[in-house]
């Protein structure tokens, strides 16, 4: 294996893409060229996605890391058997949704045990996720709760930035609402803990302001900026650290586009997911920061619009890998 660190991608939602684009992307040597690719789900499902894509990778079903050979041409994977072979395609499912938490529960189990380096995600279904007696906004909030983690930062990287979030899944004027300095220090110091780790020792990260022109100055809404950002921004200056804003979202996110900064932080979720995805679904990579475990996705979704149709574009989900492997704790798996 000569050291390359063994990943858990867990299958995602059975009746969206994930299988499709696990399918496609563990067919390319690239991806065992830098790492050993376990994933987490359902074998019956994935041998339908092979025939779909036109795969002609061998399916290899063990019950543990240490029984995979992690051989190119090879799809090596762990079967919880949890989804029938009439599921169809795109359409919610209360069993694809129970499946989808159970892949995460699993590999969860194995990483902790130290069976593997990291997680990378392939999607799941919201709906189907809670349709399933799993009533969690997303992965992020899921790892969070099965890893005990109390709090836990969304960043988007893609080629051109990183993005992190203050807050995520919740409506916008709760989100403005649970914004106050100590989430906003917690979430810039997660971002520049991150950065500090792939070796950017003095990051450059820029504040998005919450409200038009980031308030100027008072004009818009109602001292938002100046109460609830400020302070963050003014204490981590004082550790000398490189913090500016808060800076008006809409020219800032093309400031960080040119290269003006390593990371922005985004208040709420389309503020940061916006500018991100306006760059291509396949660039972007969702990473969970503060878990104790390493954890990357694709950052698009199941596509229930296109599952089953042999045309899911892979990229996304080997950028993933990539960062996950950049990410991955040194320490040598078990398995290894």
């Amino acid at each position: 294996m000569s050291g390359r660190p063994v990943i858990g991608i867990t299958m995602g939602d059975a009746a969206g893409i994930g299988p499709e684009v696990i399918a496609r992307a563990l067919a390319q040597d690239a991806v065992h060229d830098i790492c050993c690719p376990l994933v987490i789900g359902d074998a019956g499902r994935l041998r339908q996605a092979m025939e779909i894509v036109g795969s002609t990778l061998e399916l290899h079903v063990v019950d543990a890391p240490a029984q995979a050979r992690f051989e190119r041409g090879t799809l090596e994977c762990i079967d919880l058997g949890l989804i029938p072979a009439d599921l169809p395609w795109g359409k919610v499912s209360p069993i694809a949704g129970d499946a989808a938490y159970q892949y995460i529960a699993k590999t969860v189990e194995l990483i902790e045990s130290g069976e593997l380096n990291a997680i990378c995600t392939a999607p799941l279904n919201k709906e189907a996720l809670h349709a399933g007696g799993h009533l969690f906004p997303g992965h992020t909030e899921l790892l969070a709760h099965l890893t005990g983690t109390e709090e836990v930062s969304m960043m988007l990287v893609t080629p051109k930035m990183k993005v992190i979030h203050v807050t995520t899944h919740i409506g916008i004027i709760d989100a403005i609402a649970r914004i106050e300095p100590g989430l906003v220090t917690r979430t810039i110091e997660r971002a520049h803990e991150t950065l500090a780790r792939a070796g950017q020792h003095d990051p450059r990260i820029a504040v998005c302001g919450i409200n038009p022109h980031a308030g100027e100055n008072g004009l818009f809404g109602y001292g938002e900026e100046e109460e609830k950002i400020v302070p963050a921004i003014k204490a981590l200056r004082e550790r000398g650290w490189n913090v500016e804003g808060p800076l008006p979202a809409d020219t800032l996110f093309f400031r960080a586009g040119r290269g003006d900064f390593d990371c922005v932080v985004a208040m709420y979720h389309d503020q940061g997911h916006g500018p991100v995805k306006v760059m291509g679904l396949e660039a972007g990579v969702n990473v969970t920061v503060g878990l104790p475990v390493v954890r990357t996705s694709v950052d698009h979704g199941t596509a229930f619009d296109i599952a089953g149709k042999g045309i899911a574009d892979e990229r996304s989900l080997i950028e993933a890998l990539r960062q996950a492997v950049e990410l991955a704790s040194r320490r040598k798996p078990k398995a290894a």
